[in-house]
């Protein structure tokens, strides 16, 4: 069966279109991402501004063009932490179902750990032991870990790197003061957790998901995304560390011309390595795996699991 998902983050609206059905691996059809930034489009109030939400209908209406000229029998969405915070989200919601048809489902952040880490065991399998799966978007963080598909502690943290580039980081290299700041208040954020995460037990596997982290691996040396999906990818707590380092005291532009790091997340990288480099250190993470799934693989596996056991009943 053809489904598109359509994916409407704090950084992007991502259409996804795969073949897949229930028990078999999803295989990509056409994607189709435009940058909005969403959660920079939020005013004093918290809200999200009217030209905001023009283009995120226009969006969601191109998407359903787009998805019905590729085939897809099928089209579902959902957000994430940017209209799940604006104090008018619901109201932005109704105006993209009737002006568009797209019934956007609001994931709770637990839900987003939830839903990624079942991504995560999917790719790594029931060998992978406990997993801790580490997710930074660009609206929040979420931590999970367990040893089922359903993990036991599931944590969503308000530390997603365009968030915090947007409310820390002002300047363009950022000066010292306005890192040092953020590093704090990051550390602060992500120690109040530890203690949820670490009475579950050690982790047998640490896995880290998401854009952000899949770019810091490529600073670091990891394979190129050119050389597929199934390429070991890893990222050690020295290295992150490394990048942290490297990447404090550059300008986007300058961060735009490292391997991995695109034009449109370059701004957002620092920030997002800070959290990274936090989560490793507090968490006493040496080396993590880097998932080619995250969040949208793990709806649509939850979609398709759904659609089996309606057939079957």
């Amino acid at each position: 069966m053809r489904m598109g998902v359509l994916d409407v983050g704090s950084n992007t609206v991502h259409l996804f279109i795969v073949d897949g059905h229930f028990g078999a691996r999803p295989l990509p059809a056409y994607s189709h991402k435009t940058d909005l930034r969403l959660v920079e489009l939020l005013d004093d109030d918290g809200k999200i501004s009217t030209k905001g939400a023009d283009q995120l209908v226009a969006l969601c209406t191109d998407a359903v063009t787009i998805a019905e000229d590729k085939g897809a029998q099928s089209m579902f969405g959902f957000a994430t932490s940017a209209l799940r915070d604006a104090t008018n989200g619901d109201d932005v919601i109704d105006r993209v179902r009737k002006e568009s048809g797209v019934d956007l489902t609001v994931l709770s952040g637990e839900d987003e750990a939830r839903m990624t880490f079942l991504a995560v065991r999917r790719w790594y399998g029931w060998s992978s032991g406990r997993l801790l799966c580490i997710d930074i978007g660009g609206g929040s963080l979420e931590l999970a870990i367990g040893i089922d598909e359903d993990p036991d502690v599931a944590l969503s943290l308000p530390l997603g790197a365009a968030r915090l580039n947007h409310e820390w980081l002002h300047a363009d290299p950022p000066s010292a003061d306005e890192v040092r700041e953020l590093r704090r208040h990051v550390r602060a954020a992500v120690a109040s957790v530890v203690g949820q995460i670490s009475r579950i037990g050690a982790p047998d596997q640490v896995v880290v998901s998401s854009k952000t982290f899949r770019s810091l691996a490529r600073v670091a040396g990891a394979a190129p995304s050119a050389e597929g999906p199934y390429v070991r990818r890893t990222l050690t707590r020295k290295g992150m560390s490394e990048v942290v380092d490297q990447l404090a005291g550059t300008s986007a532009a300058e961060r735009a011309e490292l391997p991995g790091v695109s034009s449109g997340r370059a701004a957002q990288l620092l920030a997002g390595s800070i959290v990274a480099d936090a989560t490793f250190d507090l968490f006493e993470v040496d080396v993590a795996e880097v998932c080619p799934w995250a969040l949208r693989e793990g709806m649509l596996l939850n979609r398709l699991d759904r659609l089996a056991f309606e057939q079957s009943g």
